[in-house]
């Protein structure tokens, strides 16, 4: 079974290498994402959009740290664009259980 950390990063190389099978096996079918501007209920609700409607595909999360406890995952990092330059910042609380990620809360600045 894959720890938090090793889940987490295999979620956001799968984002970035538009691995959506590899997503959805680090996925939860009921999993959710809570972001600011909405909220993904089930892991083929975000899946799909990850794959077909999110408005930049060329990007990359840049991940500086992640710490552990206890079944949960928080990360701190970057979006980049495809040249490298910051999109934004990020902090993600993921939730694990079983070997899977249940729950994303996403925040952003």
């Amino acid at each position: 079974m894959d720890s938090p950390e090793e889940l987490v990063r295999a979620f956001y190389d799968a984002l970035d290498e538009h691995a959506y099978d590899d997503l959805e096996g680090v996925l939860d079918p009921e999993f959710v994402q809570e972001r600011p501007d909405r909220t993904f209920e089930g892991r083929e609700a975000f899946v799909a959009f990850m794959r077909d409607d999110r408005p930049q595909t060329d990007t990359t999360h840049e991940v500086e740290r992640v710490f552990v406890d206890e079944g949960r995952a928080a990360v701190q990092g970057r979006l980049l664009d495809s040249s490298g330059e910051e999109l934004f910042r990020f902090a993600d609380v993921h939730a694990v259980e079983d070997g899977r990620i249940v729950h994303l809360r996403t925040y952003t600045h």
